[in-house]
C-alpha cells in the first residue's frame, strides 16, 4: 500500500474539505498535512505527494511556492500531483490545466511540472466572510458573471471529477 501525503492549502475551508474526502475516498494510507505543518514532517516516508492549494484574488498562498521550491527534488522523484481549487473553475473551459491561468502561473512561477493536476471549483459562502472579502469576492464575481446576492451559498466542486481524480492517485506509480 502507498503510503500519500496531501500538503494543503486552504483559506476558507473547501481545499481541506475536498482532501478530507480524498483522504476518506483512497483505501491506502493518506496523511493530510496543512502547509503550516508540513516542516514537522519526513518526506522521504511518503511514496506519492500531492499539493493541493486554493486560489484568493488569483494567487496561492506563498507557502505553497516555498514548499516547492524547498523540495522539489524530492517531489519530482516521486509520483506527484497538483490540485487547485478555485471559483473561476466553475466555468466550462476554465477547470482543466491548459486553460486555466492560476495552473500555469504556478508552473511557471515554481518551474515544477506536476505529474498529474486536478482543478475543482470551489465554493461561495459570502456569510462566512469578512467585510472585505465579501465585498472584493463580490466584485469579483459581478465582473465574471457569478452570483452576487448576499446569502449565496454555493458549493461549486464536481464531487464526480474528485472521485475519478482519486483513482489517478491511486492508479499512479
Amino acid at each position: 500500500m502507498s503510503k500519500i501525503l496531501i500538503v494543503y492549502a486552504s483559506i476558507d475551508g473547501q481545499t481541506k474539505k475536498i482532501c478530507e474526502y480524498i483522504q476518506n475516498k483512497i483505501a491506502e494510507r493518506v496523511t493530510l498535512c496543512a502547509i503550516d505543518e508540513v516542516a514537522e514532517l519526513n518526506l522521504d516516508y511518503f511514496d506519492k505527494i500531492v499539493i493541493a492549494a486554493s486560489i484568493r484574488y488569483g494567487k496561492f498562498n506563498k507557502k505553497v511556492y516555498r514548499f516547492i521550491n524547498k523540495n522539489k527534488s524530492l517531489i519530482e522523484s516521486k509520483p506527484n500531483a497538483f490540485i487547485t481549487v478555485n471559483v473561476t473553475a466553475r466555468k466550462a473551459g476554465k477547470d482543466v490545466p491548459e486553460t486555466n491561468s492560476y495552473v500555469q502561473k504556478m508552473i511557471k512561477k515554481s518551474n515544477w511540472q506536476p505529474n498529474n493536476i486536478a482543478i475543482f471549483a470551489g465554493r461561495i459562502n459570502y456569510n462566512a466572510y469578512g467585510f472585505f472579502d465579501r465585498n472584493m469576492i463580490k466584485f469579483i464575481m459581478k465582473l465574471t458573471k457569478g452570483p452576487t446576492s448576499a446569502d449565496t451559498n454555493i458549493e461549486f466542486t464536481d464531487w464526480d471529477k474528485v472521485d475519478k481524480f482519486c483513482k489517478v492517485i491511486q492508479s499512479t506509480e
